[in-house]
């Protein structure tokens, strides 16, 4: 008999496929759905994988990316608006017809993944839209369970690849004092807490923090990147209304190198809150971002740097 399948929005992106991956390690069957869709490079002929090309803003591909499937996750996210893609196509109206579809095809467990500090009254208009996509999905599938993780590292990713760059200039401008504190978490860790949401039994909380072992002021992460590859910068202080105006300076570029929306974000803290579970309700323990450091960003992709 074969095995209803789990379909995994956004199953080739940075989340997607890890979460991929660790269905696939716990014995589902996976639909990777995306627009550009492909198999892993792990992937073994027989396998129990269904890539599928899925437009989300698609009632159509939504719908038969949907049929026959036991549950579903929507790992897909959109950090840049483009002319013809918006947040809210993305976030609000795009997750609530994942949910809305979800519920009507009868899926067991719908996964909606969004961010700590998702709100709809936020000054940023990425986490604005978060906000309200969590409400669309709720109002669609009233059962559906919401993840919020903190900022996301792991080999080959955009949060210490960023930071790696920096630390190639002189001097390092920081948003405001760089007191503003994270609590990175492994994108490992994740997917793994996905896994265990769709597993057998699932804890009965709908809304989740995850948030990883250390808290550190967006400073102390710099620090260690830059003791990590072995470099010596200066830190600046930068004023948050200069972080403004440079934004909005270079928001007629494409894909601009800083948006408003990041800039906003970098003021307010990315913690896990209260009364909300954690990895604690999913009996995993997060890595700590100290320790992975070596395995997510190698030293001998800098070696020749360390001097600069």
């Amino acid at each position: 008999m074969t095995k209803a399948p789990i379909t995994v929005f956004g199953g080739t992106g940075f989340l997607g496929r890890h979460v991929v991956q660790e269905l696939f390690d716990a014995g589902h069957a996976v639909r990777i759905a995306a627009r550009r869709p492909a198999l892993p490079e792990w992937a073994e002929p027989g396998d129990s994988l269904e890539p599928m090309s899925v437009d989300i803003r698609s009632e159509s591909d939504v719908s038969q990316a949907l049929e026959g499937a036991c549950g579903a996750v929507n790992a897909v996210s959109l950090y840049v608006e483009r002319r013809q893609l918006t947040f809210d196509q993305v976030h609000v109206e795009g997750a609530g017809r994942l949910a809305r579809l979800a519920q009507a095809h009868g899926v067991q467990t719908f996964i909606q993944l969004s961010g700590i500090g998702a709100s709809p009254s936020s000054r940023s208009r990425y986490v604005r839209a978060r906000g309200r996509g969590e409400a669309a999905v709720i109002d669609a599938y009233p059962k559906a369970v919401i993840l919020r993780p903190s900022v996301m590292f792991g080999p080959d990713d955009a949060f210490l690849s960023r930071l790696a760059d920096l630390t190639r200039l002189p001097v390092i401008p920081l948003f405001g004092h760089g007191d503003t504190n994270l609590q990175p978490v492994h994108v490992v860790d994740v997917a793994r807490a996905i896994a265990r949401l769709l597993g057998a039994t699932p804890p009965a909380r709908r809304l989740f923090e995850l948030g990883g072992l250390d808290i550190l002021r967006y400073r102390e992460v710099l620090e260690l990147v830059m003791a990590h590859l072995k470099r010596e910068r200066t830190l600046l202080s930068v004023p948050f209304p200069l972080w403004h105006l440079a934004a909005l300076l270079a928001s007629p570029l494409p894909g601009p190198p800083l948006t408003r929306d990041q800039v906003t974000m970098m003021a307010a803290d990315n913690t896990v809150g209260e009364g909300v579970g954690t990895f604690a309700d999913l009996d995993i323990l997060p890595r700590s971002l100290r320790d992975a450091l070596p395995t997510c960003l190698p030293v001998q992709s800098s070696v020749s740097s360390s001097s600069e």
